[in-house]
């Protein structure tokens, strides 16, 4: 694919790493230590804030509120166990949950136990990229935080320095085309300037709708696209084309 713009938006998931990666490691991570996590963090103010984004999520207005309308007013640490297992179980992209899974990651990246997995010619192209002075950076459905600590925290160190920003569920769904607007306007580029790498049709529809150019990554284990479409395809990063340095 031949592209000369200013700006590349990339996915995580499927698109520089692979998706067993996610749920083979990171997710069972979660599971494993979302006890231990909330009875040593209960009552912190980085966990009080995830206790009302989740808690918002659900349609109560805080945590607080959520225990007193709700059944969890005696049991508040089963109340939300119970619901960020039940979010995790339907794979539901929910903005709390991903603080949460964020700050239990951290303590897994940083032992060394996780690190994040990278296709391997993901960093060649993204440094080129760099070179050619095209401005990289990634929306994912998990929280900046999680994203920071993946990409500080790859099988080849740490990468942070190659992207400019990130962007998550704070700024929108990745399924709306108003989240894309409102990240071109971060880019300060007109949207066709911008091109968005996502292995999600439904992602890629939204950003085309909102003026970017967009490429479906397949890449091994991701979901088989069997709708019909109009996207470029590639299956790896060095398939993109600068045409003219920017």
């Amino acid at each position: 694919m031949r592209f000369s713009g200013r700006g590349i938006l990339l996915d995580i998931e499927g698109t520089t790493s692979s998706v067993s990666f996610v749920y083979d490691v990171m997710f069972p991570f979660v599971r494993r230590e979302l006890d231990g996590y909330l009875h040593a963090n209960w009552g912190s103010a980085a966990l009080n804030e995830v206790c009302d984004l989740i808690a918002k999520d659900a349609g109560y207005q805080s945590f607080g509120v959520w225990c007193t309308e709700g059944t969890g007013v005696e049991r508040p640490q089963h109340l939300l166990r119970e619901e960020v297992l039940r979010l995790m179980n339907g794979d539901v992209k929910a903005t709390g949950l991903k603080a949460l899974q964020g700050l239990i990651w951290r303590s897994g990246f940083e032992s060394g136990e996780m690190q994040a997995h990278i296709y391997g010619d993901v960093l060649p192209a993204i440094q080129a990229w760099n070179d050619a002075g095209v401005d990289v950076r990634i929306f994912s459905s998990g929280s900046i935080a999680a994203q920071k600590l993946f990409f500080g925290h790859t099988v080849a160190g740490n990468v942070l320095h190659l992207f400019r920003d990130h962007y998550d569920t704070t700024t929108g769904p990745k399924k709306e085309a108003a989240s894309y607007r409102a990240i071109t306007k971060a880019f300060d580029l007109p949207p066709m300037e911008v091109l968005f790498l996502s292995d999600v049709l439904e992602e890629l529809e939204a950003a085309h709708a909102a003026g970017m150019q967009t490429c479906l990554c397949k890449r091994p284990g991701n979901t088989k696209i069997t709708a019909r479409h109009d996207q470029s395809e590639i299956t790896s990063f060095d398939q993109i084309e600068l045409s003219r340095r920017v």
